[in-house]
């Protein structure tokens, strides 16, 4: 039992459940930014560029062929796919680099903000009051 314990220690740091949930933030941010390339941003360039559907782009190694009753597909180099996915990445980890700018800067302004003086101990007060009733 007492690993079963130790793992759910583990498991319920804080530390843990932040990267978990960044990971799903993370993926379900893939496909957004996946989408919005595809059906966004890629149509535009692809027009810009004579009606060019990025995904259509490939290069034939070998033509289908028949063999018995079953049809083997062609074999291709899809490197407009490629592009595509490199866009992809390209958008998340600028995205990503902003984010943790951004993070960083707060972070910086957290640490250069000055701290408040403590307060001094009563021995400090006492002295204090002394001095200032010895001026007097």
């Amino acid at each position: 039992m007492g690993m079963v314990k130790e793992f759910k220690e583990f498991a319920m740091k804080g530390n843990v459940v932040d990267m978990a949930v960044g990971i799903i933030i993370g993926g379900a941010f893939g496909k957004i930014v996946s989408s919005a390339v595809s059906d966004v941003i890629m149509p535009p360039i692809g027009l810009a560029l004579g009606g060019v559907n990025f995904t259509d782009l490939k290069i034939k190694i070998s033509d289908a062929v028949m063999e018995g009753d079953k049809m083997k597909e062609a074999v291709t180099i899809n490197y407009g796919n490629f592009i595509q996915v490199t866009v992809d990445f390209l958008i998340i980890a600028f995205v990503i680099f902003m984010m943790i700018k951004a993070m960083n800067s707060m972070k910086k302004k957290e640490e250069s903000a000055p701290a408040a003086p403590a307060e001094p101990s009563a021995e400090v007060k006492l002295l204090t009051e002394i001095r200032d009733s010895l001026k007097k």
